[in-house]
């Protein structure tokens, strides 16, 4: 069986800062692209077509969107830094849900979805308390447009090997 996740890979404005924070803080970030996720990983015996299907499905009248992260924040329980999405959390939340909706319900574990990128895992609280301060002296914004989802399996190693890419294909309307 295969063990496999559906994200979104933004390319930020000012993705060098991302991208140095995530080597500082994320053993993830040398084996996966800086993302969001939209499905947690899950092992499962479904085709990469049955899988294509559901991203199809689940995209339909989604329009691409503007996205913007800043600041940060920390998840206490499993010690992760997170950089928080504060424009497009709407359509990313639209998205987890109609993934979730279907054959891929038996793999939601039913927590609470907050869009979110994850920029660090630390071995314990006061490391991650230090990065979290040390990560909130960058204010700025990052932004990007999504205009796909993907699916990739997870490697041997941890790594990301994309297996599928699916546009968003509603019609964007003015804001």
């Amino acid at each position: 069986m295969a063990l496999r996740t559906v994200m979104i890979f933004p390319e930020l404005s000012g993705m060098r800062a991302v991208d140095a924070l995530r080597r500082r803080y994320d053993p993830l970030a040398a084996l996966v692209r800086p993302h969001i996720t939209l499905v947690f990983p899950f092992e499962s015996g479904m085709s990469d077509d049955e899988l294509a299907d559901i991203l199809s499905q689940a995209a339909e009248d989604v329009a691409p969107f503007a996205l913007r992260l800043q600041g940060f924040s920390e998840e206490t329980g499993e010690r992760y830094l997170f950089l928080n999405v504060t424009k497009g959390a709407g359509p990313l939340a639209l998205l987890h849900e109609r993934l979730y909706a279907g054959r891929l319900a038996p793999f939601d574990a039913g927590r609470a979805y907050v869009p979110h990128m994850t920029v660090g895992h630390l071995p314990d609280a006061r490391a991650l308390h230090a990065a979290h301060a040390q990560a909130s002296r960058c204010t700025r914004a990052f932004d990007a447009d999504v205009t796909h989802i993907y699916a990739e399996r997870i490697g041997e190693n941890g790594e990301s090997i994309v297996i599928l890419e699916q546009a968003l294909r509603g019609r964007k309307t003015k804001e």
